[in-house]
């Protein structure tokens, strides 16, 4: 889990997540000092690893790259798969155990359906509302809440990822299905999603659209 600032969300989430029986690693990708020192505490209270980049790196957030890599060299390495849930994604205690049910050979993603409180499907799964049943997807994966097989990780090295952007979900699930993977949607296990929560300005996508675009153009924000 990458976690930027955010910690009410973020304490959340990563909750649900140890509740859920499962461990994990959250990735501190340059909060605040407070925040991090937060993230600390919480992680010797709950048994989690906490790994700060900025011990690792001087690249300024967002870091979704590093991240990337090195939970990919850890999977394959141990011969596990990878989830990653997202700071601002409340799994349920099924949630893990759910994406693992369709693993698979030759299938490359399994991702959570996301929905908002009164449980409509939500950004960015909102195509998924035409959706009636599990299956293969050829649509764009977040990685809000998705599996990673141990067989793709072994396929497509996260070190070729383009360094200039800082998104990479868009480019990962398409990689899959051009290495010949086929990627599962699972929309009878839906998860919580409060979009954004780590970024607020991004909201303006909704509220805001034009101001939105114009910071992405000039200051180089959000590339995917």
């Amino acid at each position: 889990m990458p976690v930027k600032d955010s910690l009410p969300t973020a304490e959340q989430a990563i909750r649900a997540i140890v509740e859920s029986g499962h461990t994990l690693t959250v990735y501190d990708d340059n909060s605040t000092p407070d925040n991090a020192a937060r993230l600390d505490t919480l992680g010797e209270q709950l048994g989690i690893r906490i790994v700060h980049i900025s011990e690792h790196t001087d690249h300024p957030s967002p870091n979704y790259r590093w991240v990337l890599i090195h939970a990919q060299s850890e999977c394959v390495k141990n011969g596990e798969n990878l989830v990653i849930v997202e700071s601002d994604v409340i799994v349920s205690k099924s949630t893990i155990n759910t994406l693992k049910k369709n693993i698979r050979s030759r299938i490359g993603l399994i991702t959570a359906v996301t929905t908002d409180e009164n449980g409509r499907i939500n950004f960015p799964y909102e195509y998924a509302r035409r959706i009636k049943q599990d299956g293969v997807c050829k649509k764009r994966f977040s990685f809000c809440c998705t599996l990673l097989t141990n067989e793709f990780l072994h396929a497509y090295d996260f070190n070729l990822l383009d360094p200039t952007k800082n998104w990479y979900d868009v480019h990962i699930s398409h990689m899959a299905g051009k290495l010949g993977f086929d990627n599962i949607l699972q929309v009878s296990n839906p998860v919580l999603h409060k979009p954004h929560s780590s970024r607020p300005w991004k909201m303006l996508k909704y509220t805001n659209p034009l101001l939105y675009y114009w910071r992405k153009m000039t200051q180089r924000k959000d590339r995917i």
